[in-house]
């Protein structure tokens, strides 16, 4: 295929054009203007809908009357930081966070001079494990005498956290929970969208997400009051004098009125972005379902409305993969997956901690055809970065890591692509 397949290239409405092109002729180039209102008006209102599941094994009824506000900011990271600050973190606090995620997730809990506290995950859905927790807030509070400042589950792969039992615990030992459904924009946990179950819920807009703005993230919040508070965090902080009089940090964090005439357009086509990623995922199900050796990562149960923004699977390590023998054996230059930025050379490719080679070596074949995989977050508790940080861990993220691979699903994926990319998939395995 002469055509690169990308995991989640971002796919226009063709509608972009016409807000921005407003903004330009309004001149409205600024971080603030009649698009950022018309996108947060949008949010609301997607967010705000739900779509209760009669058979909810959870038991879990979905509120009917939901008034939440949102935010445009310049990035979910930006999202994350802000609601921490809502909740009152500080430096020497600790916030526990799902150790399995992007690092987006934690790093704010740094920038507040906090600790994050990592919690491994359960194996069905791959997110946050709820008995893990909960012990957690126990030797938390016995070790240090306070109890954590927030509890930060992560709808990884845009798969629903267990949001009814972290919120019945949340709510026991009175925790604030800040949502990050960055992966998880329209999913829902018995028809109740992803980010409004807790204090505060975290959108992402990245080139690579459901729906894009470029950049750009989205902050749920409980009511007008808590916005308002947000959006003055994220305008600098000003008092209201007639001069610049600043008492608190604040942070340029609002999104452009041009980066939300991208999102206003993108909102026109959001419900048929997350029905062609479960459409992509069907059909990975159907081809790869006679393949041994290879899982499809699934959602659990009916309640567990998944967006899948990647679609997911897991490689059985005993699975021969062609070429494996050379897995690891070169430093890739740049980095694996999406927007990766700029990256530091390194003189390994090997660490403590990485994908078995049969992982590795699909990964190359894959690319070697054309195709955009990349293997699975790396847990946060095996990050040198976060070292020092406390976890309560139970083995499943590192095992999932270690044989876990993301595929195509964005809105350019076609039928025929996923069936290119199946058909590669089984040209590269050894019988």
């Amino acid at each position: 295929m002469s055509e690169r397949i990308l995991l989640c290239l971002a796919h226009m409405s063709g509608k972009e054009q016409d807000f921005i092109k407003e903004a330009f002729d309004q001149n409205w180039v600024v971080p603030l203007g009649p698009n950022v209102n018309g996108f947060e008006e949008d949010l609301e209102k997607f967010v705000n809908k739900n779509s209760p599941v009669t058979d909810c094994a959870a038991g879990t009824a979905c509120a009917t009357n939901l008034h939440k506000k949102v935010v445009a900011l310049s990035a979910g990271t930006a999202a994350v930081h802000l609601a921490l600050i809502a909740c009152g973190v500080k430096p020497g606090d600790e916030v526990l966070v799902q150790s399995f995620t992007f690092c987006a997730s934690t790093n704010p809990i740094a920038y507040l001079g906090a600790t994050p506290v990592f919690v491994d995950s359960e194996r069905e859905t791959w997110n946050m494990d709820p008995d893990l927790l909960e012990e957690a807030i126990q030797d938390r509070i016995a070790k240090t005498g306070r109890k954590p400042k927030a509890i930060i589950p992560v709808a990884l792969y845009g798969m629903p956290y267990r949001i009814d039992r972290i919120m019945e615990i949340a709510d026991r030992y009175d925790i604030p929970v800040i949502e990050d459904a960055a992966e998880g924009f329209g999913s829902r946990f018995c028809g109740q969208v992803l980010g409004t179950f807790g204090e505060y819920g975290v959108l992402s807009f990245n080139g690579n997400k459901m729906i894009t703005t470029s950049g750009g993230g989205a902050l749920i919040c409980p009511d007008a009051d808590k916005a308002r508070e947000i959006l003055w965090y994220a305008t600098q902080a000003r008092e209201s004098y007639p001069y610049y009089q600043h008492e608190s940090i604040g942070y340029n964090y609002r999104m452009s009125n041009i980066c939300a005439g991208i999102g206003r357009g993108q909102m026109t086509i959001a419900d048929e972005h997350i029905a062609h990623h479960r459409h992509v995922q069907a059909l990975y199900r159907e081809l790869l379902k006679d393949v041994k050796g290879i899982t499809l990562h699934e959602a659990p149960s009916p309640e567990f409305d998944s967006n899948y923004w990647l679609c997911t699977a897991t490689l059985d390590p005993d699975l021969r993969v062609k070429g494996q023998e050379m897995a690891y054996r070169k430093v890739i230059t740049g980095a694996v997956g999406g927007a990766a930025g700029v990256t530091h050379t390194v003189d390994s490719a090997t660490t403590d901690c990485q994908p078995n080679d049969n992982v590795e070596a699909l990964r190359m074949a894959l690319d070697a055809a054309g195709i955009e995989s990349r293997p699975l977050w790396k847990p946060m508790h095996k990050q040198p970065v976060y070292k020092d940080a406390p976890a309560y861990t139970n083995g499943v993220s590192e095992s999932l890591f270690k044989v876990g691979i993301c595929l195509p699903a964005g809105p350019w994926v076609s039928d025929d692509h996923v069936r290119y990319i199946v058909e590669q998939i089984k040209q590269s395995l050894i019988h």
